[in-house]
């Protein structure tokens, strides 16, 4: 395993130009968010006439329209233009990537790839919780974020500049905090957008992260879309145990509960 993750990095130190750009964190994160998006945008048009994957989303009767799908692809990309290249661009002045020779160990990488995970939950609870708790807060900066009651995966993004920059904020200082090697950073970062988007997608897929993860420990898109449609609960984007301590957690949506925004 080490052999492939030392063969893993030596090709990325090849191509250390590019990952030396200032352009590189807006492509990898625009590209890769995109690929993780697309099979799920292919669902949610072929769901219409299919009723085996209609089966399998968290709100049956919601119809993902091409107004939605442009909508978001043209809030996140305003997004990484607008606010994510020109932070990028003064990263890179004002801190030059230095790479090292030698590949992380194995246990290195998935260690801090997890405590990188665990540290952004906590982050983003709490921050999440502030948001919703402050009226002014949730008003001003996040209530964009839920346009929409029933997620898709292009709804990942779909967020006011505040809330992308303290997200992006949370991601990149976590590697940096606790030391990880850059290829423990770069594999963080696919693995949160991954999460991210798996979190809005819309769906239950028997294949799920939250089907791996033993004793509910993971909640995953039904938990994120109960937060979506009731606006109180789940306040933790990927693991369960904060709203448990917090007493957030919900599995089931209330019934006869009419959901609107609050104001």
């Amino acid at each position: 395993m080490y052999l492939l993750l030392q063969t893993t990095w030596d090709f990325i130190l090849r191509h250390q130009g590019l990952m030396g750009s200032p352009f590189f964190p807006v492509l990898f994160s625009f590209s890769i968010y995109l690929f993780f998006c697309l099979p799920y945008v292919l669902m949610d048009c072929l769901s219409v006439w299919v009723p085996l994957i209609r089966r399998y989303k968290t709100q049956p009767n919601n119809t993902v329209t091409l107004k939605s799908i442009k909508s978001c692809l043209a809030f996140c990309l305003y997004n990484h233009l607008v606010f994510i290249l020109p932070l990028t661009v003064l990263h890179w002045y004002w801190r030059p990537v230095h790479l090292p020779r030698e590949a992380p160990s194995v246990p290195s990488l998935v260690g801090g790839v997890l405590a990188c995970l665990l540290l952004f939950d906590f982050q983003y609870f709490v921050w999440h919780l502030l948001h919703h708790k402050i009226p002014w807060l949730y008003r001003t900066f996040h209530k964009v974020h839920h346009s929409y009651t029933a997620t898709s995966a292009l709804t990942t993004e779909h967020s006011g500049a505040w809330e992308m920059l303290s997200l992006a904020f949370f991601a990149g200082i976590n590697p940096y905090l606790l030391r990880c090697h850059p290829l423990t950073e770069l594999a963080f970062f696919v693995l949160n957008i991954w999460l991210s988007v798996d979190d809005h997608c819309g769906y239950d897929l028997p294949w799920a992260p939250h089907h791996w993860v033993p004793f509910g420990l993971y909640g995953g898109a039904p938990h994120h879309d109960l937060h979506h449609l009731t606006f109180k609960s789940n306040y933790a984007p990927y693991f369960t145990h904060w709203d448990r301590l917090a007493g957030t957690l919900l599995r089931q949506p209330p019934h006869h509960e009419h959901h609107q925004h609050p104001e």
